[in-house]
C-alpha cells in the first residue's frame, strides 16, 4: 500500500509551492492594506487627540486666569476687612479715651 506522499510528484510538489508562494504573497498583500488602514485610524486618533489637547490648554488658561482673579479679590477683601477691623478698634478706643 502506498503513502500519500509516495504518490505526489514533483509537479505536484512544485505546483503545491506556488500555490503556498502565492497564499503568502496574498497574505503579505492583505496585511500591507491592514497596516496603512491602521495608520489612517491612528492619524484620525492623533488629530482628535490634538484638539483635545488644544480645548484642555484652552481650558487651563481660564482656570489660570480665574485663580488669579480669585486670589486678588480675597487680597482685596483682606484688605477692606484689616481697614473696617482698624476703624472699629479706632472708634472703640476714642470712645473709651
Amino acid at each position: 500500500m502506498q503513502t500519500m506522499t509516495s504518490r505526489w510528484t514533483d509537479d505536484r510538489m512544485d505546483d503545491l509551492k506556488h500555490q503556498v508562494d502565492d497564499f503568502g504573497r496574498r497574505m503579505d498583500a492583505g496585511f500591507a492594506g491592514l497596516r496603512e488602514e491602521l495608520r489612517e485610524h491612528r492619524r484620525d486618533v492623533d488629530a482628535r487627540f490634538d484638539k483635545v489637547d488644544e480645548r484642555f490648554d484652552k481650558v487651563d488658561e481660564r482656570f489660570n486666569r480665574t485663580q488669579e482673579m480669585i486670589i486678588g479679590l480675597h487680597a482685596n477683601i483682606t484688605r477692606v476687612s484689616v481697614t473696617l477691623l482698624a476703624v472699629t478698634f479706632g472708634l472703640i478706643l476714642t470712645k473709651l479715651v
